[in-house]
């Protein structure tokens, strides 16, 4: 059966029934809770009997119930549930809806997810694809106050968004931030979100595997992901995953599931990558990378179902540093067939397989060093120096 990537934002048009009962906590009709037939009791023909004195079940109930003692395991699960729950809050996106039939004339729910409090001043991290296209975003805090945030900013190459609350509020949780830089496969790890409209769910589980490569939100190939079994579903996107002391190491994002429901191999963006976008959204409301200025590329997808191996260039403007070395992007032949020109092969050195690779290369350089490019057109290569600018 065939494997799909399945990013974790629940749509609530088309669940409506399920995310409805969210609020009570009653399950719907499609994920209804059942219990096992009782077996009946005539009680006309079988009256209650006193228990015999001395009897075990007389003890029992004279006797006050001990505290039941907890494993260690059990207990810091608790602990942590305790400590963070307070932090991680439910997101609704909001769009107008049209179509043939209908057009909305006020945004109404399209999908849900997690999100977690960032700091005391009432940032919201999140996913990028759990607001991808919304108009208005309500937050339900652990309170279920519903409070209406804003779009701070989004950086869709690594599925990260940040809202604000559009309420000054005290007595916020910013969860407890760690690292992602020593992870070791097998620890614990804990998944606290909102599966399926399920406010406050809590799964365990481990790190299954680190340094997984996934195909992301916005097109670009997230690296260094974390893979886990602890069980994640629709509704579980931006929600934190935690290690045993509590703090944050990672932000669930999407599973492989035939099912496109838990199968217990989810992954989650590592909080390193979190902890250096967020504050440059928080600040500046974008994020700048180091880039090659103004070239535009090919998708990966369609340079791989041409069979080329490297970052090929789509457009080059003609006023671009670019373009005076030299650098070309797609162009047509006399009976209007579009051709590639140049291709990206290697940035100092380092293979380039994909715009993909390029895009991750470059973020181990700063806007303004100048790099070399290996450049290949028509199966001969040329190497290229450029200084690079900043681009969102």
């Amino acid at each position: 059966m065939k494997k799909n990537a399945v990013f974790l934002s629940i749509s609530l048009i088309l669940g409506f029934a399920l995310l409805a009962c969210s609020d009570s906590g009653t399950p719907s009709s499609q994920a209804r809770a059942s219990w096992p037939d009782a077996t009946p009791v005539d009680v006309r023909s079988s009256p209650p009997q006193p228990y015999a004195a001395g009897s075990a079940a007389a003890r029992a109930q004279a006797e006050p119930a001990m505290p039941r003692a907890f494993t260690a395991d059990e207990q810091n699960t608790i602990d942590i549930v305790k400590r963070t729950k307070h932090s991680v809050v439910f997101i609704t996106n909001m769009q107008y809806i049209s179509n043939f039939f209908f057009q909305s004339d006020q945004p109404v729910a399209r999908g849900s997810g997690s999100g977690f409090v960032w700091d005391d001043k009432g940032h919201i991290v999140t996913n990028f694809h759990v607001i991808e296209d919304g108009v208005k975003f309500m937050v339900t805090l652990p309170d279920q106050k519903q409070v209406e945030a804003k779009l701070i900013g989004r950086e869709p190459a690594k599925d990260i968004a940040v809202l604000e609350l559009g309420e000054k509020l005290s007595g916020l949780q910013p969860v407890q931030v760690g690292s992602s830089r020593n992870l070791l496969v097998g620890q614990k790890v804990i998944a606290i979100g909102n599966p399926f409209g399920f406010d406050h769910t809590v799964t365990t589980g481990i790190v299954s595997a680190l340094g997984r490569s996934m195909p992301g939100a916005g097109g670009i190939t997230i690296r260094d992901m974390i893979q886990t079994d602890a069980s994640i579903n629709p509704g579980n996107s931006g929600g934190p995953l935690l290690d045993s002391s509590g703090e944050l190491i990672g932000m669930n994002t999407m599973i492989i599931s035939p099912s496109g429901t838990s199968s217990g191999v989810g992954f989650a963006l590592p909080v390193d990558t979190i902890k250096k976008i967020v504050p440059e959204i928080i600040q500046f409301g974008k994020v700048t990378h180091p880039g090659i200025g103004g070239l535009t590329f090919l998708n990966d997808e369609y340079a791989q179902s041409a069979g080329v191996e490297g970052a090929v260039i789509r457009d080059v403007p003609r006023t671009s540093q670019a373009y005076e070395l030299g650098l070309r992007g797609l162009a047509r032949d006399t009976f209007g067939r579009l051709y590639i020109r140049d291709i990206i092969t290697a940035i100092e050195g380092t293979k380039i397989k994909s715009y993909s690779d390029l895009f991750d290369a470059l973020d181990n350089y700063k806007i303004g060093n100048t790099v070399t490019l290996t450049v290949e057109r028509d199966g001969k290569s040329r190497q290229v120096r450029i200084r690079l600018v900043g681009i969102d």
